[in-house]
């Protein structure tokens, strides 16, 4: 059992025996249970304020039950009602992370009900005004079959950095702060991201300005790779923000502040140089205008600082009053987990956990 794991499962205090069933819940509840709550809950008032059709019944039907089973099964983990130490932090993964990342498919049909409007052309005047000019445009002048298959490679590389990340973290992390501040963080970028979708819909340039290029895109097997999977599972009008920015860059912000810990020691400059090749690759292909990137960078930075300070918070309210862990882990051996309460002496506390570990976190 690592250091971190043997500060998680410590109890701070004795639990409160005339403590109600839901006051407990709502105790053990953490930060990430409120925030996919809200964003289930949007999309459902979202879809209900749609016009109604055939498709808006059907949506509701999804995201409504999207909703209970997470409610559901976040009264059942945080109750203490599903004890096992497989299935109950599997099912609060699906719960918590998996509905997120789910609802996703649901956009292609609930985007055009919520909002029909395509914001295209306001997107593109704002870039003029602020940067005088479109990337996607600037770069027709480049457009061939080396550059975009280079582009298109690391634009579909976007899933696979993602993958090698978040499977191993969400399925196998057992640093509770290093799995709280990373799951924390991409969960502030699609749960935001995916409201904005709705806020500022839009084709992107490859469909709403295609009269201003001189120049297709070749076929080739990464570009058609491409074409296929956001002709099969994309939302459409899911360019404000740029998420293809926002989440890599994340990552390579999370990589570069862990940079002292394996594996992100070695891997953080393999993310960089994917990052920014991907960010270049969502303006050669015309998927998205400067301002959905800027935005994107903007919505990375803003889940890196929340990520950090919203886990410390928690880590320490947790630990303060004798309540589970943040990310139920699998399979976690509380038979070593020492006690630990707040009269513990400093020098006895898990690395991680000190004040001289905490300032020098913050000054990254």
């Amino acid at each position: 059992m690592t250091i971190d794991q043997r500060q998680l499962y410590a109890t701070a205090a004795a639990p409160r025996e005339d403590t109600s069933f839901l006051r407990r819940i709502l105790r053990e509840t953490a930060p990430q249970d409120w925030l996919v709550f809200a964003y289930l809950a949007a999309l459902n008032v979202a879809v209900l304020q749609a016009d109604p059709s055939a498709s808006r019944g059907r949506s509701l039907e999804l995201v409504f039950g999207m909703l209970l089973f997470m409610v559901t099964t976040l009264l059942c983990v945080r109750g203490g009602l599903i004890k096992d130490r497989f299935f109950a932090p599997l099912a609060y993964r699906v719960a918590i992370y998996g509905s997120v990342q789910f609802s996703y498919f649901l956009l292609k049909d609930i985007l055009p009900i919520v909002n029909p409007n395509a914001l295209d052309l306001e997107l593109y005047a704002l870039d003029v005004r602020l940067f005088g000019f479109e990337p996607a445009m600037r770069m027709d002048a480049i457009v061939n079959s080396f550059s975009t298959e280079w582009f298109a490679f690391f634009y579909f590389g976007y899933f696979f950095l993602l993958a090698l990340h978040v499977i191993p973290l969400l399925l196998f992390g057992q640093r509770e702060r290093i799995l709280g501040e990373f799951c924390f963080g991409m969960l502030v970028i699609f749960c935001i991201g995916h409201v904005l979708y709705m806020v500022v819909p839009g084709y992107g340039p490859y469909r709403a300005m295609s009269d201003h290029f001189t120049r297709e895109l070749p076929s080739g097997m990464w570009r058609d790779m491409v074409m296929a999977t956001v002709a099969s599972g994309g939302a459409q009008k899911d360019i404000f923000p740029s998420l293809h920015t926002a989440a890599p860059t994340f990552i390579l912000l999370f990589s570069f502040r862990h940079r002292d810990k394996l594996p992100f020691r070695f891997s953080w400059p393999v993310v960089a140089f994917t990052t920014v090749n991907i960010i270049v690759a969502t303006m050669f292909l015309r998927w998205h205008y400067v301002i959905d990137v800027v935005v994107g960078l903007l919505l990375a930075a803003l889940a890196a600082a929340l990520s950090v300070r919203v886990t410390r918070f928690e880590l320490a309210r947790r630990r303060e009053l004798g309540l589970g862990p943040n990310w139920p882990l699998f399979f976690p051996n509380q038979a070593a987990a020492p006690a630990l309460t707040s009269r513990t002496p400093e020098r006895q506390r898990p690395l991680g956990l000190t004040a001289p570990e905490r300032s020098s976190s913050s000054s990254r």
